[in-house]
């Protein structure tokens, strides 16, 4: 393992660091969408008993001990109900891009290892077969051909290390993008409904404070 690891020189070492970063990333978004899944549909039920009943307090409670964007985006229309619905939907387009961020940390600097890693493997690949072919210059034709195959064996080392780390990054990288995009063609489609929920609530708590 030591040995391979020196027959890379430098390139490897840079190669290892940016598996140690991609590995890093791929685990920190896998738990961050696990701890903000959740069932949206019995969420957003949940919150419209809330708001038809008029307790929107009740309802930010549980918006707050959510994590999803989802939650965010609620609060923020519950918080502007007062608004014309053309404001309301406004401002919950603006809150939904606020989540795009949060949403995206490190996914593209997972993409840019998946395209430089096998590239820095090619790197280091062409690099260690000059330095073959350059001892083979300097001291003429080398009697155990074994010993220039050697180097040759030693370069690839690199491009293998690269093709490692890039093929998980590629694979890692396509699903988090697929999954961010998934969670943001459903906010689109919820704020009409939000807007909606919150207006009818807005409207039921009005006419039971006019009857009262």
């Amino acid at each position: 393992m030591f040995e391979l690891i020196a027959m890379g020189g430098i390139v490897l070492w840079v190669i290892m660091g940016l598996s140690v970063v991609g590995a890093a990333i791929i685990i920190e978004r896998i738990l961050y969408f696990r701890r903000i899944s959740v069932d949206e549909d019995k969420l957003f039920q949940r919150i419209k008993a809330s708001v038809e009943k008029g307790h929107f307090d009740e309802a930010m409670s549980i918006c707050d001990n959510n994590l999803s964007p989802l939650s965010a985006l609620i609060k923020v229309g519950i918080e502007h109900r007062e608004y014309p619905e053309l404001a309301q939907k406004e401002v919950l387009k603006d809150a939904a891009n606020q989540e795009v961020p949060k949403l995206e940390r490190n996914v593209s600097a997972l993409g840019t290892i998946a395209h430089i890693a096998p590239l820095l493997g090619l790197l280091g690949t062409v690099t260690g077969t000059m330095e073959a072919f350059g001892v083979l210059g300097r001291f003429g034709a080398v009697a155990d051909p074994s010993i220039l195959a050697k180097g040759v064996s030693e370069a690839l080392v690199t491009t293998v290390a690269g093709i490692v780390v890039a093929v998980p990054a590629v694979i890692f990288y396509n699903y988090l993008v697929t999954k961010v995009n998934l969670i943001l063609i459903k906010m689109e489609n919820q704020v009409t409904a939000l807007i909606l929920m919150i207006n009818s609530g807005k409207r039921r708590s009005d006419a039971r404070r006019t009857e009262a």
